[in-house]
């Protein structure tokens, strides 16, 4: 009676694996596509969370399709198919997307006369959650090549630039997940200031 007993215990512990393994799916590694998750899926979702009682991987909601180092790139002249880049979000910005959206409005390059066609500037800073920036931004690189006061102008209008956008409004997330991470902007001053000057 024991021995029947203890074979239809591990008969029913075989079974209930074998129909465990085959109830569990591939999982599909999109985070950035926002599924309602539900008590009652029976499968990964996205936005997910870990818990002590699942066997399985599970994938935290991740909303930056981004490296640890935000990198953007600004031209003064935006390429005609991403000018909806360059306007700012109406709303309090919630992604990386937004973030970048609103540094890219926000950019005021020097008047043509004193500026230089080419000219690239990078700077480097980060953010508090309340949307101010921690400290001055740092230059990281600039044009080899140009004078002191040419640097000393664009990292003028880069200040002047980023001064008039602050604070930015952060939601409550994207304030916690962007707080003292580096962002580091490159301007590009892509103007034909060349034909500019010609103009009458």
């Amino acid at each position: 009676m024991f021995w029947r007993a203890f074979v239809c215990l591990i008969a029913l512990f075989v079974g209930m694996n074998a129909a465990g393994a085959q109830s569990r799916r591939q999982i599909d590694a999109t985070p950035f596509s926002h599924a309602p998750c539900s008590v009652l899926d029976g499968q990964p979702c996205t936005p997910s969370f870990c818990s002590v009682f699942n066997d399985g991987p599970c994938i935290p909601e991740i909303y930056y399709p981004y490296g640890q180092n935000l990198q953007l790139t600004i031209e003064t002249v935006p390429p005609q198919d991403q000018a909806a880049k360059y306007r700012k979000p109406d709303h309090d910005l919630d992604t990386i997307g937004d973030l970048f959206a609103a540094l890219r409005s926000c950019w005021s390059p020097p008047p043509s006369d004193v500026a230089r066609e080419g000219m690239q500037m990078s700077v480097r800073f980060s953010f508090k959650r309340s949307g101010e920036i921690i400290a001055a931004p740092r230059v990281t690189y600039a044009t080899a090549g140009v004078s002191a006061d040419t640097r000393a102008t664009y990292l003028k209008a880069v200040n002047a630039s980023l001064a008039a956008c602050m604070p930015l409004k952060f939601t409550a997330g994207l304030g916690g997940a962007l707080a003292g991470r580096p962002i580091a902007i490159r301007y590009v001053d892509n103007r034909d200031l060349g034909r500019q000057a010609g103009k009458p």
